[in-house]
């Protein structure tokens, strides 16, 4: 994510001008738009009467700038943009105003933001400007006829393809260079940064060495590491391993693990840990909590109108910062954030143990 520019706005509000790079930077936003927001950007738009009939420009679209109060946000994953709704309360053609109209915000498009920024929202556009520097991971694994590449994005990991083919055994044996090449060919779209070959026995290292023969720009990209399986199995491994933490100082991914794994064996041993709103309340209020860890999707939720709990959440997000605990929110796109679903979709790292 870029940060263009930061200007402070009355009443504690902040206007804030961002280029978003990647899909990554998208997902980062749909958590920090609410409702309320006024968000501004240049877009296209079929021209509306007062009459609220459509004017005839034989599907033309025209080019403006428009700046809207937020209503709703949606995040397209695979259609790599994000949707952001609401009522048009300034643009370049005032005969629009009051219309409704959604910005199709993509990579690489400029986007201004204004409103009262809360701290985890503030923290999450420092982390997707601090990822921008942050390489690209494809994970590959491999074993006797068949490889898998997934890669890594801070929203969670996704799988790109699932190769097939001649496995080098047997009377009828094909080479498995068949195999290796379509693996390099899948690697080199992938564009990524580092490369991380994994899988059991010797499968990987074989080729290791048909994509230094071949494929070189792929080869000197590559890390190994020995996993005891492939496909999805073998990329938990990986990441429980840290290998992406050598070539990305620490992914959100590790990062949730490591705290949902503190958080469980704490629970099992009775131990300084606390879950479900309530429970995480009250460690807040007697100064408990060390890292408040709580789900992106719920967060969003209980901010809106369609809050469940009986708590105020943000009430518990600032008690448990200004008592000196950390905060962090949790991907709902990765197992550790379905774990913390399972549990209230908020909990708390403790200092101390609350009878």
């Amino acid at each position: 994510m870029q940060i263009k520019d930061r200007e402070p706005l009355d009443g504690g509000r902040e206007r804030v001008t961002v280029v978003p790079e990647s899909v990554d930077d998208l997902w980062h936003l749909q958590y920090v738009l609410e409702p309320g927001d006024r968000v501004a950007g240049d877009t296209t738009r079929r021209i509306q009467r007062n009459d609220d009939q459509m004017r005839d420009t034989g599907g033309e679209r025209e080019h403006m700038w428009v700046a809207i109060a937020v209503e709703d946000i949606e995040f397209h994953k695979f259609a790599n943009r994000l949707r952001v709704g609401g009522e048009i309360v300034a643009c370049s053609r005032e005969d629009q105003l009051g219309f409704h109209h959604t910005l199709n915000v993509e990579e690489r498009e400029e986007l201004s933001i204004e409103k009262r920024f809360k701290p985890d929202q503030e923290a999450r556009l420092e982390e997707a400007e601090e990822a921008t520097e942050n390489p690209d991971v494809a994970i590959a694994t491999v074993e006797e006829g068949q490889a898998h590449v997934h890669t890594v994005a801070q929203y969670g990991t996704e799988e790109r393809a699932t190769i097939t083919g001649p496995t080098g055994k047997g009377e009828y044996a094909r080479e498995r260079s068949e195999l290796f090449a379509e693996l390099g060919d899948v690697l080199k779209r992938q564009d990524a940064d580092a490369i991380i070959l994994a899988g059991p026995g010797f499968t990987k290292q074989d080729a290791r060495k048909y994509l230094e023969d071949n494929e070189p720009a792929v080869a000197e990209k590559l890390t190994m590491v020995d996993t005891a399986s492939v496909g999805d199995r073998g990329v938990h491994e990986v990441l429980k391993r840290g290998a992406v933490a050598d070539v990305q100082q620490e992914t959100r991914i590790e990062s949730e693990a490591e705290y949902i794994d503190q958080l469980t064996e704490r629970i099992a041993q009775g131990a300084k840990a606390a879950y479900g709103p309530e429970a995480v309340q009250q460690a807040a209020e007697f100064g408990a909590i060390e890292r408040l860890l709580i789900l992106d999707d719920r967060l969003r939720k209980e901010r809106g109108p369609d809050g469940e709990w009986a708590i105020d959440v943000d009430q518990v997000v600032r008690t448990a910062e200004q008592k000196g605990g950390e905060v962090t929110v949790f991907s709902s796109e990765f197992p550790p954030g379905q774990q913390l679903s399972n549990l209230g979709g908020i909990a708390a790292l403790l200092r101390y143990r609350l009878e």
